[in-house]
């Protein structure tokens, strides 16, 4: 037996999963195979406060993004920025979503001349 939501084996016999409180499937369904998907840089920035408002803009939305060097800037710091990739047919979408964010400690958007560092 099998729990369909998080795939863990049960003996026989034991009809939920304790830890999801779903209903025991005698097989699990095929997965799906996984699709190359082409992500984008979008902005840099060092600042923390910039990688949490940016977080906060996007989830909750169907943007797939994720933060390269999000936690790598804490070991050291300044070396590199965190990045803000994105699924590369989401650009504008971000774009337009973080358009009215007024970030001026060191971000870069890309391909858009840089005015940030007054």
């Amino acid at each position: 037996m099998f729990c369909p939501n998080c795939r863990t084996e049960y003996v026989e016999g034991v009809n939920q999963c304790p830890d999801c409180n779903v209903k025991l499937v005698a097989e699990l369904p095929e997965t799906p195979a996984s699709e190359f998907v082409d992500y984008v840089e979008v902005v840099a920035t060092f600042n923390p406060v910039d990688i949490a408002m940016i977080r906060s803009l996007l989830e909750g939305g169907d943007i797939d993004f994720y933060l390269h060097g999000e936690n790598f800037n804490y070991v050291e710091p300044m070396v590199q920025p965190a990045r803000l990739m994105v699924r590369k047919d989401q650009v504008d979408e971000v774009k337009e979503i973080l358009k009215d964010l007024r970030i001026k400690y060191m971000i870069s958007f890309k391909d858009e001349p840089s005015d940030d560092m007054n």
